[in-house]
């Protein structure tokens, strides 16, 4: 479906349920479009998708909000001035029931790709009258009867109630079922009813001659007669002309040099020609199966009756060329290109037939040569000649709109995604600096100073890369690479064991567990990540070949935390437990984990080896008990199943 209907949907569902129903809607809806495109062609599952989510959303039902979704579309495409062609259609809402395949065949110019379906009205009386709704798509009849509520209510000042009569599925012939629905209407009907029994009146007071239907296939050159049994017994002079003469179509049966286009969803029977003849019918001339025909009787000709020889690989002779069979299956070859008719089914009753009074339908005057057709072939009393002429001289400007405003919309549904991606990125940006939870708060208007909050329990932890020193220029870009190498390990292990990773500095790199998310397991998760850290960078590759080693110093306590800064702003933490784990760490041992007395209260009793490593001098402190730890059962493996 076109991207406005689409349109109207997001404007009134965020008109009266608000912005945030609708970004919800479109979340659950699993829609990626956040905007629409007037001209631009969405799967249909998005509107009924939508639906759903809303139905979710509200508590009310699928079927409400489809019907609601009709009427948005009648109220915003007044935008368009889409409501002046309705004002135009007919006096009567019924007038507009018999024209809607009408109307959606006038806006096939502007909405090329439309697939829109066929309606007509059957049974009318004063009450209303039992409207038949047929389409290739499933499970937009509230949809439908939305939009009719909507126009009988706002351009017909009518009060209409609609009840679904059956509902049926039927095979077709593209492969996809057609829905049928009948669809009663009940609305004030007595002024329109009243006006056919004028018309009726007039009519059977009028005395005029009777004329030969010879006049009327001159003044509609492409007209056909057919009787109730679908053969043909008149043509006019131009389609005998592309028929090749008109022996070749008299007496034969309608169906086979022709095929119906419109309306869609039925089948070309003498009843539907009939009963429809307030709509529009469009015709396929099939050029194809003539020449055929010519080919069969030139063979027969020539040898007789027989006509058993193959005429699969014989050419013959069109207007002076030699065509092939095989170019006789082309639609794009010169001249051969089937002709499409529109127009209207009209009964005759003096001889029990009816006429299909149609045109040609030519889009350009460059699709003339295609369909084998002169500007003279067209009828004399219309303004055919005209149209064509005049659509072939504004066409270039009218593809030069169109193809801008594909452009744009291609531009901004680019710019769009380019959006997303900048604002993801820059979400992963402002997380690597900031935990979530307070960087949410910050972009949802806190003060930075609100999110200072200081928390009881915690564990620190100071890891410091040791190994080598750097003199010269050469030593320092290998120090780069190797931290980088190391560093990256570190962060790699972080999200596994919960542990928020705070800053580096040099050859220093902080981690906290208990902060900003609180948790009872801090200091069992930071032991455990500081012995995957030892582990993982005795056994991680540096580029450079360099042997490195860690020394990590963990203490538990209390802290205070908040961001700090403007322009750089940073998530930090103060308080002497953060001073206690950085004189653990400097006075640590390479490939060591030195714990204080408070962590190694806290962790649980089998699932280390904690040893004692005696008394050492912390400064500020004094003469401090201080313990190293070890894995115990736990391998690499097991921790990451942890």
């Amino acid at each position: 479906m076109y991207g406005m209907l689409l349109e109207s949907v997001q404007h009134f569902v965020q008109l009266e349920y608000g912005e945030d129903v609708w970004k919800l809607a479109l979340q659950m809806s699993e829609c990626k479009h956040t905007v629409f495109s007037t001209h631009q062609v969405y799967p249909d599952t998005i509107m009924t998708s939508l639906a759903s989510s809303l139905a979710s959303i509200t508590s009310k039902s699928y079927e409400s909000f489809m019907m609601f979704f009709g009427k948005c579309f009648v109220r915003f495409f007044s935008n368009y001035g889409y409501d002046a062609t309705i004002k135009a259609t007919g006096r009567y809402f019924a007038d507009f029931l018999d024209s809607v395949d009408n109307i959606h065949s006038q806006f096939r110019m502007s909405y090329p790709k439309m697939k829109s379906p066929s309606m007509y009205l059957t049974d009318v009386d004063e009450n209303g009258g039992v409207l038949v709704y047929r389409s290739h798509r499933h499970g937009l009849t509230h949809y439908v009867m939305g939009q009719l509520d909507q126009v009988a209510r706002e351009i017909y000042n009518l009060e209409l109630e609609t009840t679904i009569i059956k509902s049926e599925k039927i095979p077709s012939s593209v492969g996809k079922d057609v829905s049928i629905v009948h669809l009663r209407l009940n609305f004030d009907n007595s002024q329109y009813m009243c006006s056919k029994n004028r018309e009726t009146t007039s009519f059977i007071d009028r005395h005029l001659p009777a004329f030969s239907c010879d006049l009327l296939l001159e003044l509609f050159p492409f007209a056909i007669i057919f009787n109730p049994t679908l053969t043909i017994t008149g043509c006019g002079g131009k389609l005998v002309e592309v028929a090749g003469g008109k022996e070749k179509l008299l007496g034969q049966l309608f169906t086979k040099y022709f095929k119906l286009r419109r309306p869609k969803g039925i089948s070309f029977t003498w009843q539907n020609a009939f009963y429809l003849k307030s709509v529009m019918f469009e015709i396929e001339v099939l050029r194809v199966e003539l020449i055929k025909t010519r080919m069969e009787e030139n063979k027969a000709d020539e040898n007789g009756d027989n006509l058993g020889d193959d005429l699969s690989n014989r050419d013959i002779e069109i207007d002076g060329k030699s065509i092939s069979p095989y170019a006789l299956r082309r639609e794009s070859q010169p001249g051969l290109r089937n002709i499409l008719l529109k127009g209207q089914m009209m009964f005759l009753g003096d001889i029990n037939s009816i006429i299909f009074l149609c045109s040609p339908v030519v889009n350009d005057i460059n699709e003339l040569p295609d369909q084998g057709l002169y500007l003279n072939d067209l009828n004399p009393h219309g303004l055919s000649k005209e149209m064509v002429l005049a659509g072939w001289q504004h066409n270039s400007k009218l593809q030069l709109v169109f193809d801008k405003a594909e452009q744009r919309a291609t531009e901004l549904e680019n710019n769009h995604s380019l959006l997303d991606t900048w604002k993801r990125r820059g979400d992963d940006l402002l997380y690597s600096m900031i935990p979530k939870p307070v960087a949410d708060r910050l972009r949802a208007g806190s003060n930075p100073l609100s999110t200072c909050e200081s928390f009881e329990a915690v564990t620190v932890m100071f890891c410091e890369l040791v190994g080598f020193n750097s003199t010269t220029v050469e030593d320092a870009m290998e120090l780069v690479s190797t931290m980088n190498a190391v560093f990256s390990c570190f962060d790699s292990l972080m999200d596994r064991f919960n542990v928020y990773k705070v800053e580096t500095v040099g050859q220093i790199y902080m981690a906290v567990c208990g902060a900003p998310d609180k948790n009872d397991d801090h200091a069992q998760n930071i032991a455990d990540v500081s012995l995957c850290m030892v582990k993982h960078v005795r056994q991680l590759k540096i580029p450079s070949g360099t042997k490195v080693d860690v020394r990590i110093g963990v203490h538990s306590g209390a802290v205070v935390a908040g961001v700090v800064g403007i322009k750089v702003p940073r998530y930090c933490f103060f308080g002497d437990t953060v001073n206690t784990a950085s004189r653990m760490q400097s006075t640590s041992e390479p490939g060591m984990v030195h714990l204080s007395n408070s962590t190694k209260e806290l962790l649980p009793k089998q699932r280390y080896i904690v040893m004692k490593r005696g008394t050492i001098q912390l400064k500020g402190k004094g003469n401090v008990i201080t313990f190293w730890l070890f894995e115990n059962i736990y391998n690499d493996d097991e921790y990451e199943e942890s």
